[in-house]
């Protein structure tokens, strides 16, 4: 026989299991996301389709001598003692040629931002790329790491550029190991609209906002979170929204 659900004791007992199944952080989005450390003011966010990754960019196409591309990358490593990386690639949709900025801890525990012209699959070397670096800066806490650059980019008024995002395990001797080669990774690059005012889509095309909050646009300072999808999951079990509701069954019947 069901017990009755009129205790209180009862009611709190279900409201504790389920926080503690649900992780806040991964209900955010790049919308929630604030910068404490920062006054950086950004135009437009977008939800990366994979690896728990999040783009926030501004692009000026009227700044001198060159327009410029202000940036925000924001993922979780593989591991603590992995990396993260955003490039742009110039020539084609994949990683072959992509222009990179790679984060991680160096040596002395510090968080660094490199560049690297990807020419080959198999080893990497640090380099300098075909974009000029304004300026660039990394950050990490609470297992995100952060890559905030200025860009800047050929004249020429270019509306798209092919950009790549990447996570990684690991770092010997100050440099990025190779990551992972699952679909998740290997699907991660798409089109990213410079002008746009809208996050982008799963496939990581622009697309007009949906709500009345300024599809995408965002305005604050850097934090601290682990920002891991736009989706309620549950942390470390991944039983999903259906485990929560079998486990309150559970609560209800007995």
């Amino acid at each position: 026989m069901a017990s009755s659900l009129q205790s209180p004791s009862s009611l709190f007992l279900i409201a504790a299991a389920v926080a503690l199944l649900i992780s806040p952080a991964t209900s955010q989005t790049c919308r929630s996301q604030t910068f404490t450390q920062s006054n950086t003011r950004f135009a437009n966010c977008s939800d990366l389709p994979t690896l728990r990754a999040y783009l926030h960019w501004t692009y000026d196409p009227s700044a001198t001598p060159n327009p410029t591309l202000n940036i925000a990358f924001i993922a979780p490593p593989a591991s603590r003692d992995g990396w993260v990386a955003w490039a742009i690639n110039p020539t084609g949709p994949g990683m072959l040629g992509a222009q990179s900025l790679i984060a991680f801890r160096d040596t002395n525990g510090s968080v660094v931002v490199r560049t690297y012209n990807i020419s080959s699959y198999s080893s990497i070397a640090e380099s300098r790329i075909s974009y000029e670096v304004l300026s660039r800066r990394a950050e990490y806490s609470d297992g995100v790491m952060r890559i905030f650059a200025t860009l800047a980019l050929p004249a020429g008024g270019a509306t798209e550029l092919n950009q790549v995002w990447q996570v990684g395990s690991s770092v010997r001797g100050g440099v990025p190991a190779r990551h992972e080669f699952s679909p998740e990774n290997l699907s991660s690059r798409g089109t990213l609209q410079l002008g746009s005012k809208a996050a982008e889509d799963k496939n990581g095309t622009a697309t007009p906002p949906t709500s009345s909050n300024g599809g995408g646009s965002r305005t604050g300072t850097q934090s601290g979170n682990d920002n891991t999808g736009g989706s309620w999951r549950i942390s470390g079990n991944g039983l999903g929204l259906y485990g929560v509701l079998v486990l309150l069954g559970v609560f209800l019947r007995f």
